[in-house]
Order: structure tokens, then sequence, then C-alpha cells
């Protein structure tokens, strides 16, 4: 099935409806936690919640926002109305809305937009993955040392011994590329599907924020794995919206290299 002009369409209008609200909303935090949460969320997930269920009605939904709705289906849209919302709530441009599409527990289709940049990017299992309707690849850069690449970070005020322990992997990765980028949303996994970053990593991210990213990496020839290489897991994904996401994202050389990096350490 072609799900990508559907995912195109809801891009589009969430698009709309975050561009008008950016630079108008105030932010909340979140409980417990180091990110945000403002109006554009809940009204960009309700928009594509509304479309999904109107097209898709028998189909579950995970939103960021929201929660689960499972209505026993092999198939699981998981969206995420803005990622990066701490940028957007201090109107930064880099944020994006994503939005994936599980069969059972394997990405197979998905797509993610640059509301302020005006651009889409879509993949379906086995079609490639398309940025403003042109066919992108990953970088065929062979070198890690010559290329940029992206990672973000949370703090962890909890525990910041965590951090201390990220900061000795980050420090071996930047010294082994040319510099460091990041954005800390998907703004960073576009560039690296589109050559421009050699790979993107992250140690702190849920399942809303991995599965439209993780088809479209796929598609666009790289690996999306989790931290320590290890294929990612999205079984009982109903019912454990809490459970901690990691992810390598890079053409396959350059992931090797990652890889070989963070296991070194």
């Amino acid at each position: 099935m072609n799900y990508q002009s559907f995912i195109t369409s809801v891009l589009q209008e969430a698009s709309e409806i975050a561009n008008e609200k950016f630079g108008k909303v105030t932010s909340s935090i979140k409980e417990n936690s180091n990110s945000v949460v403002t109006e554009a969320d809940f009204a960009v997930g309700k928009h594509i919640i509304n479309r999904i269920k109107n097209i898709y009605p028998q189909y579950n939904i995970i939103d960021e926002e929201t929660g689960a709705v499972n209505n026993g289906s092999a198939f699981t849209w998981v969206i995420d109305p803005i990622d990066g919302t701490s940028n957007f709530a201090n109107n930064v441009p880099t944020y994006g809305i994503m939005l994936g599409l599980l069969h059972k527990e394997k990405p197979i289709a998905g797509g993610a937009a640059l509301p302020f940049f005006k651009d889409i990017c879509t993949a379906e299992k086995g079609m490639g993955t398309f940025y403003n309707n042109e066919k992108i690849s990953v970088s065929t850069e062979k070198k890690l040392l010559n290329t940029l690449v992206a990672y973000g970070i949370d703090s962890h005020q909890e525990n910041p011994k965590n951090t201390y322990e990220e900061i000795k992997h980050l420090s071996e990765i930047i010294l082994a590329i040319r510099n460091l980028r990041t954005s800390n949303c998907v703004f960073d996994i576009l560039l690296t599907a589109k050559g421009s970053y050699g790979g993107v990593l992250n140690r702190t991210s849920k399942i809303w924020d991995n599965v439209a990213q993780q088809i479209i990496i796929e598609e666009s020839g790289g690996l999306y794995t989790d931290f320590f290489g290890k294929p990612m897991d999205y079984s009982n994904s109903l019912t454990s919206l809490s459970k901690n996401y990691t992810y390598c994202a890079a053409s396959p050389i350059l992931h090797k290299q990652l890889q070989d990096i963070i296991h070194s350490k």
C-alpha cells in the first residue's frame, strides 16, 4: 500500500498549523522532565490524529502528548507533533513534525516536515526516501574524519553521572570527526539522510522520536540501530511509552566507524 501521499498531505497541513503558532506560544515544563510542551504540540497532534481516524480508523495510534489508542491492529501510526519543542518554544526554527507507521514491530513508512523551511521528507519500505519530491541518499564519504556528525544530548540532572559518562563517549566521537553539529531533533536526521551529515546519534529519546526517522534513514541507504549497534526494538510499543530509546544512524561505512569508537571505550 502506498502511504506517501497521505503522509505528505498530513505533514503539509500540520506544518501550516505549526507555522501559524511559531513565535506566538508559551511553553510549560513537563513533570519530572527537561522537556517542554506547547499548545502547538496539542493542536498539531489533534489534527494528525483526526486525519488518521478518518482514513485509517482501524489502525492503532501513538501520540507523544495524548498517549496510545489500541484498536487491536497490526498497524500503528506513531506521531511526534513537534519534535524539538524546546527549539520551537524559543523561536529556534530547527524543529520538525514526524509521522511514522509500524507494521507489527517494523517501520514501513514515515515522513518528517521542517515547517519553517517548508521541507517535507517521506519514505516507504522498498521505495526510497524523497526530500521535497527528490530522491536522496546518505553520504558516500568513506572517512568519518571528513564528516560533520550530529549528536543530540539532554542533561540528566536527576543523575549527573549519566551525563558525565555520555560526554566521555561524545569526546571520542568529536576527536574522530571534522566537526560536531546538533539541533537535537529530526533536522539532524534529514541532513544525515541527504548526505550533508555523516551520521547522527542520541541516547535519550522515545518511540515517537524514532519510527519515522528509522525508515527515512534506511530507505536512503543508511543503517539505523540503537547507540551500541543493536537492532531497534519496538515490541509492546502501545504499553511501553516511557521506554527510553537510543540511536545511531549513518551510512553503513560510517556507522561501522562510529560503532568501533563506541565499543573501543
